[in-house]
């Protein structure tokens, strides 16, 4: 079945505030990059940016330039850190691609990525020496923090009425889950760093004396930071999901560490959805209580709180999963084949056209419904 494109104009009618929800993956992330370009193409250029990892330095890309550079900036990132693969890879068979790939990865994690990180030839760290935090790791992030310079505006990110960033990581020293959020702080490049500092591959970046991890290590779909928000209000959220929670039994012991990993990064979306329309029916069922209260007992106070929570909204969430199985290869993430990444990033731009085609969002819901989850729509065949 296929889904005829609607114009642009008509896909937010309502003007529902737009936010893209990008999770941590690695070189998975250039499937983010291709949903967005959809996204752009069609005028549904996100208010709120929210991501972890690969998702945050992939959201500061966008929410760090104008409308007009932010494409451009993306692909500028993605060509910087993807290995030249030395011959096209739709010319050879699977097994010989999956050979080229391998190597590439191989390449990877022996001299890093140009532009992201690099081995630390001189450190001590592997070997079970004690070292500074900062230095706590197998690479060094410094070429990612002159990436990020060079392509990300910073004066424009943290400028009022730009586009809304929110990063998250993990304090290690409580293990708690921080939002960097440019509508209350200034923002830079440590900032990006710390979202993306996953161990013990990366080291922590201190910010005001407090040590960072990668925010993925709590939740790598920032999810619950969308549904948290408040006062609610009628959202489109656009989700990417890079890894996939449901898989075949692992018979191998690559297919068994690539499984760990989509189980341990996939995303715990359904659990705070669930836990979203919870909150959602309490607050509206209170609301209707305090409706049928006599006026001597409704209160200033009361009512302030309850306006505070914001009016019976509803938010739509578009899921868009990464469905590359890459061959069951545990090091995908760390896959920066240039073949690899242009696939991804072909894949993202193809699979948000068809969620923007179906544009579910568009059907009329029940006025009290909470949230809504939009699957992708069947490919026609």
């Amino acid at each position: 079945m296929k889904f005829p494109m609607k114009p642009v104009k008509s896909l937010n009618p309502d003007g529902l505030r737009i936010v893209l929800v990008l999770q941590g993956g690695g070189a998975l992330g250039a499937y983010q990059a291709g949903v967005y370009q959809a996204l752009h193409e069609h005028d549904l250029v996100p208010d709120w940016i929210v991501g972890t990892s690969i998702g945050a330095i992939n959201a500061a890309l966008l929410a760090g330039n104008h409308k007009a550079d932010r494409l451009q900036k993306l692909k500028q990132f993605w060509d910087r850190v993807s290995h030249s693969d030395g011959i096209d890879l739709a010319n050879l068979t699977d097994t010989h691609r999956r050979s080229s790939v391998w190597m590439s990865t191989f390449d990877t994690v022996l001299r890093g990525v140009p532009g992201f990180f690099k081995p630390r030839l001189l450190s001590w760290f592997g070997m079970g020496a004690e070292v500074a935090p900062e230095e706590a790791s197998f690479y060094d992030t410094a070429p990612l923090a002159e990436t990020l310079d060079e392509l990300v505006d910073f004066d424009y990110l943290n400028a009022p009425g730009g586009m809304r960033l929110t990063i998250n990581a993990l304090k290690v020293k409580t293990g708690e889950l921080v939002n960097f959020d440019n509508a209350y702080l200034r923002m830079n490049a440590r900032h990006v760093l710390a979202s993306g500092a996953l161990p013990p591959g990366f080291a922590a970046v201190r910010i005001d004396d407090e040590l960072y991890w990668d925010g993925g290590l709590y939740s790598n779909t920032p999810l619950a930071t969308v549904l948290d928000d408040l006062p609610h209000v009628d959202t489109l959220c656009f989700m990417v999901d890079l890894w996939s929670a449901d898989g075949p039994e692992p018979n191998t012991l690559d297919e068994v560490q690539t499984r760990l990993k989509d189980v341990t990064f996939a995303s715990r979306s359904k659990r705070h959805i669930d836990d979203y329309l919870s909150t959602h029916n309490m607050q509206h069922k209170l609301r209707e209580l305090y409706a049928l209260l006599p006026a001597r007992a409704k209160t200033e106070t009361v009512a302030a709180e309850l306006a505070a929570l914001g009016a019976d909204s509803t938010m739509h969430v578009v899921r868009l999963p990464y469905a590359g199985r890459d061959w069951h290869m545990a090091s995908k993430d760390i896959n920066f084949s240039k073949g690899s990444i242009t696939w991804r990033w072909e894949q993202g731009y193809k699979d948000a056209l068809r969620a923007i085609g179906h544009a579910g969002w568009l059907n009329t819901v029940p006025e009290e419904t909470g949230l809504v989850v939009h699957e992708l729509p069947p490919l026609a065949g």
